[in-house]
């Protein structure tokens, strides 16, 4: 369990680990094809200490790999400055942002997919401009409206993943108490409802409601969300959110057993169309 930079940077060295072994080459060969000491390579392959991308791309090369969507990925994860919009528009936003949400934007925007139970509001990639700006004044406390715009914009930015080519995958389980919470008036709420309907219709997108007479289920520990990475599994990582920091949970043990939650919620919620019917019927009641 690390902080998000520390994640990465184990993961990315582990990758690097993995390419290595697979180009059949020790440590110490490595280092000689790239001019460095064995001890540089270790570090990075253990994530003791950071990389540059373009030390990444000399070990990326030296070991011929030829996957341009697992090199993009890879230097991404080292910090690449030539990344595209995508991946690096946030940067616009630091002085606003707190570091772990930093983080949690940079996983977001280079997954290929993402499970997510939420279990008290809407997912923020699906979230309208008013219901975001509700969100976010109750829970950032002292706000100016400066800083409330800036953090709205960026909630807004995030759902660009949706409309990349190719797009972000989502799948989403949402426990009832999310489409009852009145956040921000009936006007608000009501469009928020009309928005998930329409979110729920996109091919990219799986909806899923947990209805109260589920009773009791895995996922009344709390939300969670579960990244997924094009190429290689050895990436994924499951976040969980606090009041005050994320939590990053990268063990093969923990990923199976928030998997195999997912997989469960899944099981016992509404079906995606039976979702649709249900949200409508929440409208209208509203």
């Amino acid at each position: 369990m690390q902080n998000g930079p520390a994640v990465r940077r184990r993961k990315l060295g582990a990758e690097l680990r993995t390419l290595r072994t697979g180009a059949g080459f020790t440590s110490g060969e490595a280092a000689r094809l790239v001019g460095w000491h064995q001890s540089k390579v270790s570090r990075i392959e253990t994530g003791a200490s950071g990389v540059k991308p373009a030390d990444v791309r000399l070990l990326l090369d030296a070991y011929e790999v030829q996957d341009e969507q697992l090199r993009e990925l890879l230097l991404m994860l080292a910090g690449s400055e030539g990344a595209g919009d995508r991946y690096r528009w946030w940067h616009a936003y630091r002085g606003v942002l707190p570091s772990t949400y930093r983080d949690f934007i940079s996983l977001e925007s280079q997954a290929s997919a993402m499970r997510t139970l939420e279990t008290t509001v809407v997912p923020g990639l699906l979230q309208t401009p008013e219901y975001a700006r509700a969100v976010t004044r109750a829970a950032v406390k002292g706000l100016d409206e400066e800083r409330l715009d800036a953090l709205v914009e960026v909630r807004l930015a995030r759902q660009d993943v949706l409309r990349a080519d190719p797009p972000l995958t989502l799948c989403a389980v949402l426990d009832e108490a999310v489409l009852r919470r009145e956040v921000g008036g009936p006007e608000v709420m009501n469009r928020q409802l009309e928005r998930l309907t329409e979110a729920a219709r996109l091919p990219q997108v799986r909806l899923q409601v947990l209805p109260f007479g589920s009773g009791a289920h895995v996922g009344l520990t709390g939300p969670f969300v579960i990244f997924s990475f094009p190429s290689t599994s050895d990436l994924d990582v499951v976040v969980l959110d606090q009041l005050t920091s994320s939590l990053y949970l990268e063990r093969k043990e923990d990923l199976m057993a928030y998997s195999e939650a997912f997989d469960t919620l899944r099981m016992h919620a509404l079906s995606p169309e039976d979702t649709l019917d249900y949200i409508a019927g929440i409208g209208d009641g509203a």
